[in-house]
């Protein structure tokens, strides 16, 4: 395995992706706020984390060597932006959280994340 350019935004990305492989977690810091004091989640902050600040899923392919370490987490991270652009077809992007673990596409984001997350742990 290589070496990533920025191994703590590759740290947050993981992060990112482990919040969105668990449900329990979602539901507890996203739609009933329950985390520690002066900490916040929500599903926007994980998506901006993925698409916004890093662009990971935008061209994971680009991401080789910077955030990511194999063609294999790039293709586990298209995956899991194929996955949530098709929630994101369905649902729009201006929905609350809970609106969108309700969603009918949710599951399939989930599953992706996972195998998304398996691919980045076993990697480490």
């Amino acid at each position: 395995m290589s070496e990533v350019r920025f191994p703590d935004l590759r740290n947050e990305i993981v992060r990112a992706v482990k919040a969105l492989a668990d449900p329990a977690y979602q539901w507890s810091a996203w739609v009933r706020r329950e985390l520690p004091p002066g900490r916040y989640d929500e599903f926007t902050h994980r998506i901006h984390i993925l698409y916004d600040d890093t662009a990971v899923l935008e061209d994971p392919n680009a991401a080789i060597g910077i955030y990511l370490r194999s063609q294999e987490e790039a293709d586990a991270m298209r995956n899991l932006a194929q996955t949530l652009d098709v929630l994101f077809d369905e649902c729009g992007m201006e929905l609350p959280d809970e609106a969108y673990l309700r969603a009918p596409g949710w599951p399939a984001v989930v599953q992706a994340a996972n195998r998304a997350l398996s691919t980045l742990e076993f990697s480490a």
